[in-house]
């Protein structure tokens, strides 16, 4: 299914991945056939653990390189050869991952701050300037989460912890945000925070990629879907037409039921 909701033909996109392949160990653990995405376009990736999402993502972020072709797979904003500069200056990725990175006792403004040189914190012997630091704590109070600037990280809630990482991204203005299984170890309370932080960036008109297992994480402007299984794409295309009891069943390779309720996806097992 390729009905690319959303892409505006009068500019070059963003992305544009054409057979680029992935491999690992004589493996291939990615291969994308035909991929666009469009300038400020909400996209939702979904599917099971080691389907090659990941891989996706670290496709777009130039973490990992596809094989090598006379016309190269991955063109960003037209240019074959995009410089790495270029890449990070588009993007602001925050993981569950990057979460279990923070392991020291550090103030909140200082992880904010680090966004600047691409760091959890200060790098040794750098000190934030005093424009760098009210520039963090403008984003934290976007975030409403203002009040928790001086205090040490390692003292906040896990969704607390989460947002700080989408402010420490948002200080250098992405127009990207990629979301990679934001809501992994969150209660409620913190699912519900990080959800409502994406919405907010994508009100302002910031592109998400959000990355996940569950329809649940998927906000109401995302409008398309597209479905990783077995190391490729094998589906693209509207929410409302992806998020049915039957594609999702066959996705995860489970009985599972699909209810939505104002804009809103929710998947139920089959007992």
């Amino acid at each position: 299914m390729k009905d690319r909701v959303g892409l505006n033909d009068s500019c070059p996109p963003l992305f544009h991945i054409r057979d680029a392949v992935v491999m690992r160990a004589g493996k291939t653990i990615l291969h994308v056939d035909d991929f666009l995405l469009a300038e400020g376009e909400k996209v939702a990736v979904l599917g099971p653990n080691g389907a090659g999402k990941s891989t996706f993502i670290k496709l777009l972020t130039r973490e990992v390189m596809p094989l090598y072709r006379d016309i190269a797979p991955v063109v960003f904003r037209g240019k074959q050869r995009p410089t790495l500069a270029d890449i990070k200056a588009c993007f602001g990725v925050v993981s569950s991952s990057m979460h279990d990175q923070i392991s020291v006792h550090l103030p909140v403004i200082d992880i904010v701050c680090g966004g600047f040189f691409g760091t959890l914190g200060l790098p040794r012997g750098v000190f934030a300037t005093e424009e760098m630091r009210d520039a963090a704590f403008d984003v934290l109070e976007r975030l409403g989460i203002a009040d928790v600037a001086m205090r040490d990280v390692l003292t906040l809630s896990t969704g607390q912890a989460r947002r700080v990482l989408v402010a420490r991204e948002l200080v250098h203005d992405p127009q990207v945000l990629v979301f990679d299984e934001p809501c992994t170890g969150l209660d409620p309370q913190g699912m519900y925070q990080i959800r409502k932080t994406m919405c907010q960036l994508a009100d302002e008109g910031r592109g998400i990629v959000l990355v996940t297992h569950y329809p649940e994480d998927i906000i109401p402007s995302v409008e398309r879907v597209v479905l990783i299984k077995d190391a490729c794409i094998c589906a693209d295309g509207p929410k409302t037409e992806l998020l049915t009891d039957a594609v999702m069943s066959d996705l995860f390779e489970a009985p599972l039921s699909v209810e939505s309720h104002d804009g809103w996806y929710f998947l139920r097992g089959v007992f």
